[in-house]
């Protein structure tokens, strides 16, 4: 199946901010939070910006705090983009014959479990077990399974493979997703769904708050806003592609996104507003990332090293903060300018070392499990 160039752009630039979001908060230890409300203010008292004539000046670097703050943001876009994918492949497959449930499980496991056994392989034999001890933590890491008791190892070791306790739990009920949106179609799904993760929010931050880590992905139904919007907008696509591109691509999306982040920072101004955070960031970077895209696809180099990127983008999630935060940490007395020549090859290094690693072992498993002869057979 053709893979869809937007898409792939898509990933490579989340991933790439997610990366370099990890390196520049671990190289500024002090850089303001974009979600406070504050945070021009914030800028110009802690550096001095205030003084007269600097105004330009100020606002210039709030906007880059902001982006550089931001770089969570893109974790709604995978999930998002993660439903979408499922849905649309799977839906596009039930047209066809009905769905072998057993062997979609193991397409998801074969995808993603070898690849974060290497992760954590590479984290063993690298100087970065310095982060966190080796222990019986490790164990529970290497089954995904993050979210048991879930302060001592839902941010163990590698903080970013939270993610990956996400996403096993997302794929594990996406057999019922799917049986709801093809029962029910893609817009009652999605209030559905909604309805679902608001109220998982809803009881996890007023009625009987909890650690922020369920909140976060430890229980997957809190982020099935994304997914189900995800899995809404991948059917919608499939049943009216140009219609969708049209709205998504371009102008549209990127400057729509622009305008819904002016208003961001109120999802962050107490527990009962946060419910929806999630979701708004998300889409909020989900229609400027991909709005971009719109653009960038129409250049053939960014839309080949780029998309590159984006295709796997999973193997470079999988091994890059131990790296940033070894780094970031040692260059702390450098400049913004000479930070920022260092994260253009940070970000190319790790880049290359993630497409090499993830490449490699597909192919391993591919051969493992004879994938030539079953390619030919399909």
């Amino acid at each position: 199946m053709k893979r869809t160039v937007w898409i792939d752009l898509a990933k490579g630039l989340a991933i790439l901010w997610v990366v370099y979001f990890h390196f520049f908060t671990t190289y500024d230890e002090h850089a303001p939070s974009p979600t406070s409300g504050k945070l021009w203010a914030e800028v110009a008292g802690a550096h001095g910006w205030d003084t007269p004539g600097s105004t330009l000046w100020t606002i210039a670097r709030g906007i880059g705090y902001a982006f550089s703050m931001s770089g969570f943001h893109p974790v709604g876009l995978f999930i998002l983009l993660s439903g979408w994918s499922l849905a649309a492949t799977t839906w596009r497959k039930a047209d066809k014959a009905p769905v072998d449930w057993r062997e979609w499980y193991w397409a998801r496991f074969i995808r993603l479990y070898p690849m974060y056994w290497v992760a954590h392989l590479a984290l063993l034999l690298t100087p970065f077990t310095w982060l966190e001890p080796i222990d019986w933590r490790f164990l529970v890491s290497a089954t995904g399974l993050r979210m048991y008791d879930i302060k001592s190892n839902f941010m163990y070791g590698n903080a970013a493979w939270w993610y990956f306790a996400l996403l096993i739990q997302l794929v594990a009920a996406f057999p019922l997703f799917f049986w709801l949106i093809r029962r029910l179609g893609p817009w009652r799904f999605l209030a559905v769904g909604l309805l679902i993760g608001f109220g998982t929010r809803y009881y996890q931050l007023i009625l009987s708050p909890t650690v922020g880590e369920w909140t976060l992905g430890g229980f997957a139904l809190s982020r099935l806003p994304e997914f189900a919007l995800g899995m809404t907008l991948g059917v919608l696509h499939l049943q009216h592609r140009e219609s969708v591109e049209r709205w998504l691509l371009g102008a549209p999306g990127f400057f729509g996104g622009l305008l819904l982040y002016g208003f961001a920072f109120v999802f962050y101004q107490g527990a009962g507003p946060y419910i929806g955070a999630d979701l708004y960031t998300g889409t909020c970077c989900f229609l400027v990332v991909v709005g971009l895209c719109g653009w960038l696809e129409k250049s053939p180099f960014i839309a080949k090293w780029l998309g590159l990127v984006g295709a796997y983008s999973y193997g470079i999630y999988l091994i890059h903060q131990p790296f940033v935060i070894w780094i970031g940490k040692d260059i702390r007395w450098m400049s913004v300018w000479q930070f920022a020549l260092v994260v253009f090859v940070v970000l190319l290094v790790l880049s290359a070392a993630g497409i090499f690693l993830e490449k490699r072992i597909n192919q391993l498993v591919d051969w493992l499990q004879g994938g030539d002869k079953k390619k030919a057979a399909a």
